[in-house]
């Protein structure tokens, strides 16, 4: 299988987990960032669990939390520390609900992060 951007297909995989009724899913590791993402979403409660499995290959188990929707945002739009707003009214279904996933160059973070920090940077993925 070749796949070109790891991060939406793991994120489409979580969400048709969600949609088939299915609390797991387990997706092969691939890359710092897509771990780094499930950290995120782990540490918001979008995510129960992340175990690693090894067997042939490295594996990663994750258990789905309180997920409603996530989706990689294509194109990663690059934002500056005062324009947040534009793109929250856009992916998120409102103000205080969800996280818009952020890479700055301080690492990944949440939005809201990002702005207690005065931080921009490029849009990745984003959850409620």
């Amino acid at each position: 299988m070749v796949v070109k951007d790891w991060v939406s297909s793991v994120l489409n995989d979580l969400m048709n987990c969600k949609k088939a009724g299915k609390m797991e899913t387990s997706v092969p590791v691939s890359s710092k960032l897509l771990l780094n993402i499930l950290k995120i979403m782990k540490k918001e409660g979008y995510i129960k669990e992340i175990k690693t499995e090894k067997e042939k290959f490295d594996r990663i188990k994750i258990s789905i939390g309180k997920l409603n929707e996530c989706q990689a945002i294509k194109p990663r739009f690059f934002v500056k520390k005062n324009e947040f707003e534009k793109y929250i009214r856009r992916f998120l279904p409102a103000r205080d609900v969800g996280i818009i996933i952020v890479s700055t160059s301080k690492g990944l973070m949440t939005h809201h992060e990002a702005i207690e920090k005065g931080l921009g940077g490029s849009l990745v993925a984003y959850c409620f």
